[in-house]
């Protein structure tokens, strides 16, 4: 409450809905800013690390790799949680609900949102798209067990649930790369669209989108930074590394150059989210070395295009190779100083306008969009 993430209208509904009835017996506690777990914790082992990490403000990691991971250490990838407090009453609060509303929520996880929503609206005003089984039926027990029995759907979130529209908010719990058109068209109008918005890049923010009053279109200004799991469906496939020098050694073809921007300088999260605004279908990694010495990698999607730029601290200029139709650190960088010149603003300065055919990114305002290079 004292860092305004939780609001006094919300608080009967804290009070009400105990994060502990929506919390497995096995959790991996993460830490606030969700990008790490610490080790396994059981409730029935050790209730005291179990119910302190239930009321931490962190997340709960609940689920490794679509549930193929089984044992107690870390999987690969997190694909289901608890998400941390602050982060789902600060996004209630972006949904800004009120009596009679009615809500669809895309990722049910534990549940705990879906019984948070229904505490306050009403169990027949709320449903939950959850694709996982597993996980579906793990958040009715949850909500069974807090008294609660919202409508609880397995199945695609991208296509919304049809019977149950038109919905007032629809809130989702997943990144998501594109807002689906079934959204849009189970909106009632001026209907409010709250969801983590990310790029292909990297970045991510919380978008608050209002829907138009004839269900064509969206817009909404971003509220905060968020890191949340990616909606199955949109989660984006990575060609082999070896599919881009085509069996040739590094450089191949690549075209030399230098560079004064410091690869670093691109690799903030939201830095990385305003280059993937201003470059689709690309994305990075980076092959470390000795002394905090990288390059980093940039790729297109369709395998054409590839760029390397080699970081060695204490230096003022980089080597860059690029190859394929589209020079991608140029993009890349043409990105940052674009944002660089406009004073380096902040995610509250931007918005998103969606349409059933995809999105644009601004800065300010509509009209102002962000330049695309591809």
């Amino acid at each position: 409450m004292a860092g305004g993430a939780l609001s006094t209208d919300w608080l009967p509904s804290f009070k009400a809905v105990p994060r502990e009835l929506f919390v497995p017996d096995r959790i991996w506690p993460g830490i606030a800013d969700g990008t790490e777990q610490n080790p396994v914790v059981y409730r029935s082992q050790d209730p005291e690390a179990w119910r302190r990490a239930v009321y931490s403000d962190i997340p709960l990691t609940t689920q490794w790799d679509d549930g193929q991971h089984h044992g107690d250490g870390l999987g690969t990838t997190p694909t289901s949680s608890n998400s941390m407090p602050t982060m789902v009453f600060s996004m209630l609060q972006d949904l800004d609900v009120r009596p009679g509303d009615r809500v669809l929520e895309i990722g049910a996880g534990t549940g705990w949102n879906a019984g948070l929503l229904a505490h306050r609206l009403g169990d027949p005003n709320v449903v939950t798209v959850e694709y996982d089984p597993d996980v579906a039926h793990g958040a009715r027990e949850h909500l069974d067990r807090a008294g609660f029995a919202p409508t609880v759907v397995e199945g695609d979130g991208r296509q919304g649930w049809p019977a149950g529209a038109p919905y007032d908010r629809i809130i989702a719990t997943c990144s998501l790369l594109e807002i689906p058109p079934a959204w849009l068209e189970q909106s009632a109008p001026g209907g409010i669209i709250v969801a983590p918005f990310g790029t292909e890049y990297g970045g991510e923010q919380v978008v608050r989108l209002t829907v138009n009053d004839d269900g064509a279109g969206a817009s909404g200004r971003f509220t905060r930074s968020s890191a949340f799991m990616r909606l199955r469906q949109q989660r984006t496939d990575r060609p082999p590394f070896e599919d881009y020098l085509r069996g040739k050694e590094w450089p191949a073809d690549g075209a030399r150059s230098t560079t004064a921007l410091a690869p670093p300088d691109t690799g903030g999260w939201f830095e990385q989210f305003v280059i993937g605004a201003a470059v689709p279908g690309a994305f990075w990694r980076a092959e470390r070395y000795e002394d905090s010495a990288y390059t980093l990698w940039i790729y297109s999607r369709d395998t054409r295009s590839w760029a390397s730029a080699d970081y060695e601290r204490g230096r003022t200029e980089y080597e860059v190779y690029q190859s394929g139709p589209r020079n991608l650190w140029d993009e890349v960088e043409a990105a940052w100083h674009w944002w660089d010149d406009q004073s380096r603003p902040g995610f509250d300065r931007f918005g998103v306008t969606v349409t059933p055919t995809g999105h644009t990114v601004w800065l300010d305002s509509p009209e102002n969009p962000v330049p695309v290079r591809d």
